[in-house]
């Protein structure tokens, strides 16, 4: 059994050394690399989705009566959050489905309900921005989204133009961190660099 990373810049360096993969990637916009960040690495592994999530859980607002994943990543962490915390979860689509129900959000009923939006992974939050309008729009409540990591650039998330608080587990910044003490610990369990506690990261104003 794998250790248990006690704090976030242990959690960071597991996460960081499963997910960042090395070989030749082309990424959305054509750019050949040799380095990616695969995600799904941690969100498909039982262990640290649930881990990822316990923090998450912590971040809620108290207000929360609704977790809103959003599609795709957010889906998995929503549904742990969910079973972590007895909170009702909806699934929000990038675009309502043209069929059976016809859709924005699976799920229960969150007309009039405090939703707090669940995500992966945030770089410029532009899905973030487009599933608050749409709850909004259908009636919800959404002032605050839950990630897991942020990896905005300074001033690139620009949430809080549409009153949008961005609460994360952790930062690009943690990663990298977390990527230099996985090359200097090399041959030893990357959950284990010397302890520190770090508290979670908000972002209300300037990304």
């Amino acid at each position: 059994m794998r250790p248990v990373p006690t704090d976030i810049r242990q959690l960071a360096a597991v996460i960081d050394a499963t997910c960042r993969l090395q070989g030749e990637f082309t990424l959305r916009s054509g750019t050949v690399t040799d380095e990616y960040f695969d995600k799904y690495r941690f969100e498909g592994d039982p262990h640290l989705l649930q881990l990822v999530a316990e923090h998450m859980a912590s971040l809620l607002p108290s207000d929360t009566q609704v977790l809103g994943g959003l599609e795709l990543g957010g889906v998995p962490i929503a549904t742990m959050v969910s079973a972590l915390t007895g909170l009702p979860a909806i699934f929000v689509r990038k675009q309502a489905k043209t069929y059976g129900t016809c859709r924005l959000a699976e799920g229960g009923d969150f007309g009039d309900r405090m939703v707090t939006l669940i995500e992966d992974i945030i770089t410029t939050g532009g899905a973030v921005r487009n599933a608050a309008v749409a709850l909004r729009e259908l009636g919800a409540n959404v002032h605050t989204v839950v990630c897991a990591i942020d990896r905005s650039e300074p001033g690139a998330n620009t949430l809080h133009e549409v009153n949008l608080t961005t609460l994360s587990v952790m930062t690009k910044a943690d990663l990298n961190e977390a990527r230099g003490l996985n090359s200097r610990h090399s041959g030893h369990d990357p959950s284990c660099p010397e302890s520190r506690v770090s508290g979670p990261r908000q972002v209300a104003a300037s990304g």
